[in-house]
């Protein structure tokens, strides 16, 4: 037995489509970071970026389970002594850049590194419905098919 391994001439990137109203982000983004990781294939190859590229639209209308709205806490420091901030997901949802909070959920679902870096390069993430990607003719991944626990109603 060999172990199979990708080259980089056989590696195939789809375009992919995700609309991320109503769904839970947390299976949003597992679901997302298996896609960009190449997981999903039968000729995954750890050390290669063998992921899709992902669209995801609508970002700001997606769902948390509980009371993370209000309880999620966000921290990030300027680098000046005491420089500790936080915001909730609530304030960054409602506020100037909504798809932060998909695009961290999706990258601390990730392992870290050079790769991951390269992978989260393939993410595409939008606030609103419209993207411009139609050249790509990206293919709809249905989340709500997938499993009737990926939505919530609001």
């Amino acid at each position: 037995m060999k172990t199979y391994t990708a080259k980089p001439a056989e590696i195939e990137k789809k375009w992919i489509l995700i609309d991320a109203e109503g769904i839970v982000l947390g299976r949003l983004a597992s679901i997302v970071a298996m896609r960009l990781r190449g997981k999903h294939k039968a000729t995954f190859t750890p050390h290669m970026d063998m992921g899709d590229n992902v669209i995801i639209i609508n970002a700001d209308k997606v769902q948390m389970t509980g009371k993370k709205r209000d309880d999620k806490i966000y921290y990030w420091h300027t680098g000046h002594p005491g420089g500790i901030k936080q915001r909730t997901a609530r304030q960054i949802l409602e506020g100037k850049f909504p798809e932060r909070v998909v695009t961290k959920a999706i990258q601390r679902m990730l392992p870290g590194g050079p790769l991951t870096r390269q992978q989260m390069t393939n993410l595409r993430v939008y606030a609103g419905a419209e993207h411009p990607h139609e050249a790509q003719q990206p293919d709809v991944l249905d989340l709500r098919a997938m499993n009737p626990k990926n939505t919530r109603s609001a």
